[in-house]
């Protein structure tokens, strides 16, 4: 599986949580993430973890939009955008905020495209910022523990596959 995929497995297991209180472990029926079961428990788990954390973070970026009435499908690309622009440090900033830009396009309302490119998008500025400052780090630790290194070489070299692809 590759990590795009996997990404639309995290988005519809995130989506389900808005109806059920399912674990933060649990996929939906019938899903099998193969070789990237690691990065999807890593995240699901993660977001699960950090959700008041990454939800005040987009809050306070709505302008002129509370939080909870953001589309739910566009609430979770976002969710899933800031997780990994902030725990997850093997995808760079611009396969992450791209990534969540296409996973808009194909499920996300009709503007979410330059809604979460644009929130995305001032999170990472923001917190670069902070790192050429001396402020917080860069990055935060990985959430969900460390994961087997053969997995984390294979979802990075998915996600810079992803962005030659479309720069071609």
């Amino acid at each position: 599986m590759r990590r795009r995929e996997a990404r639309e497995l995290v988005l519809a297991a995130l989506y389900q949580r808005e109806f059920t209180d399912a674990p933060p472990d649990e996929l939906p029926v019938g899903a099998d993430p193969g070789d990237q079961r690691a990065y999807v428990q890593q995240v699901l788990k993660g977001i699960a973890d950090k959700k008041a954390e990454i939800d005040a973070l987009i809050g306070a970026r709505t302008v002129g939009w509370r939080f909870e009435r953001l589309a739910l499908v566009d609430r979770n690309i976002l969710r899933l955008g800031v997780y990994e622009l902030l725990y997850v440090p093997e995808v760079p900033g611009e396969v992450v905020i791209d990534e969540a830009v296409e996973l808009s396009k194909k499920y996300g309302t009709e503007n979410a495209r330059l809604f979460v490119n644009g929130i995305l998008d001032r999170i990472w500025k923001e917190r670069g910022e902070r790192a050429e400052t001396g402020g917080e780090a860069d990055r935060a630790p990985s959430a969900g523990g460390p994961q087997k290194e053969g997995s984390r070489a294979q979802g990075a070299r998915d996600d810079a596959d992803a962005g030659r692809d479309r720069a071609a």
